[in-house]
């Protein structure tokens, strides 16, 4: 069996390691993830994030109140020099179950894909398809991903900058087919604390030759853009994927979510957030303005 902990472990990475346990297992419950009887396919690409989610999970499934099964998977994509012996050796070695798929999808995207562009969007188009398949093959109910919380915050602004829409990743899905439940167990985790985890852990870590070293990835322009950000204030991804849980249409402006059309008569809930702001802003100044005084107020500061 593998070490679930480094041979000289401190107490802070004791602290690490809990902290990440508890924010997966809180995630798990709060979307209701993992149910009585799941057989969960934990997608392993060899990185830090997959890593770190399947240790998580193992250490769930012995906490947990349920019975619930893992199911390793690794897509053996054919990419030259991929070290094929290493994940199934550490999964022998971790005494967990496991598959390892075979499909060229390395070739194919090579193929399909000129020198130079990114190859992200097909090459996932195509793990996902194998993925599904062998999931439906092996009886998995649930497939695991290891996508955590700056994943899902970046795809955010991925998806307003590029596709004019406010989406993420969700923390739970089913596929298009309705055949598979997706999970991100680590949705409630930073990356900052995966990859400090992962560190200390030691995993194999496998990197992705295909894509990994693709430098004008819009994704990594955006993680950049990100980190910055958090420099400057931290806490404030964490503020962005808050902001992702807690979500009020009638303060956005699309009409599928929030019926505009027939708003007639005026709640508590529409007001105006900008004219609170800038009213509670106001009080708190003791600018000692009158109803209509600051409304004059309003219109003279809106540019």
């Amino acid at each position: 069996m593998i070490k679930h902990l480094p041979d000289n472990h401190s107490n802070n990475f004791i602290k690490l390691r809990n902290s990440l346990i508890s924010a997966t297992g809180k995630a798990i419950g709060d979307y209701n993830m993992i149910e009585e009887g799941d057989t969960v396919l934990v997608c392993m690409s060899g990185g830090k994030d997959s890593h770190a989610m399947l240790m998580i999970l193992l250490a769930l499934q012995q906490r947990a109140p349920i019975n619930f099964k893992l199911i390793a998977m690794n897509l053996d994509q054919k990419q030259p020099g991929f070290p094929a012996d290493v994940l199934p050796n550490y999964f022998k070695k971790l005494g967990i179950d496991f598959r390892i798929v075979e499909a060229d999808t390395y070739s194919i995207v090579k193929e399909k894909i000129p020198e130079g562009k990114t190859t992200c969007s097909l090459c996932s188009r195509l793990r996902r398809g194998v993925i599904y398949t062998t999931a439906k093959e092996l009886g998995a109910n649930k497939i695991a991903l290891g996508h955590h919380r700056d994943d899902i915050v970046e795809t955010l602004f991925l998806n307003m900058f590029f596709g004019a829409k406010l989406k993420a990743m969700p923390p739970k899905l089913a596929t298009n087919d309705k055949q598979n439940i997706v999970i991100r167990p680590l949705a409630y985790c930073s990356e900052k604390d995966i990859a400090s985890y992962a560190r200390q852990m030691e995993f194999p870590i496998i990197p992705c030759d295909l894509c990994g070293s693709q430098e004008n990835l819009q994704r990594q322009k955006v993680k950049d853009m990100l980190q910055a950000w958090e420099r400057e204030q931290p806490g404030r991804i964490n503020n962005i994927f808050r902001a992702i849980t807690n979500v009020e249409p009638s303060h956005l402006a699309d009409s599928n979510l929030y019926d505009f059309k027939n708003l007639s008569q005026a709640k508590l809930d529409d007001e105006d957030p900008l004219f609170g702001d800038i009213a509670n802003e106001g009080a708190a100044l003791s600018i000692g303005h009158s109803e209509g005084n600051i409304i004059e107020f309003v219109r003279n500061n809106s540019n």
